[in-house]
């Protein structure tokens, strides 16, 4: 049977409250729409076939433009400070072994393709610095003596530079935040937190590589022992070179600066102040790692060094630890000198610790026509010593004078 319409009566007109309260719920469901359509481009959603996140995400960084998060679908997390847990969490090394075991860790996300979170802030060691950032108070908690000596990751590095090569975000994101909530969810299909495991069988060993998240307990000296075959060149996938290349874009600019206003030049770099370390044997008689070391990085040797590298009238930039004022003074009868003191009027507004600074100076020496180092870290580069850098165990009587080695 056909069904009937019935062709309603004329209604009578609608009230004017009821034709408000119809436009205002169609405007509420257009921000809805367009709130959810916002959500799906800059959240995340979550496969459970696949135990992947699938994330685009656009927070607005320091420099005002937005970042777009397209890494790897799985996370990599080692701890929210350097070398913690480990024996440094209330305390650092320097900038150095932080950058060694912040490379240990990135070569790992780079081998296990994940995305790696990391830590947020550094952690300044008080011995290189003398910026005046570290306050010491008995009556400030452990945090806010940590935020006090810590200086913000993104302050020191390009982390979209990094990306480049090993997806990052940082702990303390909104991204970082989603991951973890999808983590606790899932629970053992989302998270599994691992000690004393190697890459390789979290690679191989699916129980590991189809996490999302992997929480990584990594050695309890520091991180940088995660990467104990580095003497093995071909196991290393980031050179030494690779973070002061991935300065802040900030502190490159403030390189370039200085690096326009020097011209042709070349820099050297001596490490003396914390390197020159003498103890007395039971004899009491005085020993150093570096017995060279002291005597290598004096002017009057440094001359007769670089003389062969570095011909007479040459601009040279120098970057020291060394505090004692016109230390360097008596290169100037051969060079014209220069310091990053030269350029206060670049760096004040900008530098807030000495990691910035040494930052600026790598960058600056990295661009130098002829750059000569304290240590060799291969044997194509130049050195002021031949010392081993790393020497932990061999003390022996420093040499002050030219000695058989003829230099």
């Amino acid at each position: 049977m056909p069904m009937a319409f019935h062709r309603p009566t004329n209604p009578k007109p609608k009230p004017r409250s009821q034709i408000l309260f119809l436009t205002l719920a169609i405007a509420a469901i257009a921000l809805l729409y367009l709130f959810s359509t916002l959500m799906s481009t800059s959240g995340f959603s979550f496969s459970s076939s696949s135990k992947t996140l699938n994330i685009v995400f656009n927070p607005n960084n320091r420099n005002g433009h937005e970042r777009i998060h397209k890494g790897h679908e799985k996370y990599l997390y080692w701890g929210d400070r350097i070398d913690c847990p480990g024996k440094h969490c209330d305390s650092c090394e320097g900038l150095g072994h932080q950058e060694s075991s912040l490379r240990c860790a990135l070569e790992e996300a780079m081998f296990l393709k994940r995305t790696f979170v990391m830590p947020s802030r550094m952690c300044i060691n008080p011995i290189h610095n003398k910026k005046g950032i570290l306050h010491h108070s008995d009556n400030r908690s452990s945090e806010e003596r940590w935020a006090a000596s810590s200086c913000a990751m993104d302050s020191l590095y390009d982390l979209d530079l990094i990306s480049d090569t090993v997806p990052v975000i940082l702990d303390n994101s909104k991204l970082w935040y989603q991951v973890l909530s999808t983590s606790m969810k899932l629970g053992p299909r989302g998270v599994a937190h691992v000690e004393g495991i190697n890459r390789v069988d979290l690679k191989e060993d699916s129980h590991y590589s189809n996490l999302l998240l992997i929480n990584r307990t990594a050695s309890r000296l520091s991180w940088f022992m995660e990467c104990k075959d580095r003497n093995n060149r071909s196991a290393i996938m980031l050179p030494y070179s690779y973070l002061p290349s991935m300065a802040s874009k900030e502190l490159r600019d403030a390189a370039d600066k200085i690096k326009a206003l020097l011209g042709d030049y070349d820099a050297i770099h001596v490490r003396r102040g914390d390197k020159i370390k003498n103890r007395k044997d039971r004899f009491g008689v005085e020993r150093s790692l570096h017995p060279h070391l002291d005597r290598d990085t004096r002017p009057e040797f440094i001359l007769r060094r670089i003389k062969k590298w570095i011909p007479p009238g040459r601009t040279i930039f120098i970057a020291s630890n060394e505090r004692t004022p016109g230390f360097f003074s008596p290169l100037s009868v051969r060079y014209k000198l220069a310091y990053s003191s030269n350029f206060s009027r670049i760096l004040d507004p900008l530098i807030k610790n000495n990691y910035q600074l040494f930052i600026v100076e790598r960058v600056i020496i990295m661009g130098a026509k002829t750059s000569i180092k304290t240590f060799k870290e291969d044997e194509t580069e130049l050195s002021l010593t031949d010392d081993p850098k790393k020497n932990t165990k061999s003390w022996q009587i420093p040499v002050y004078t030219m000695d058989e080695e003829g230099r």
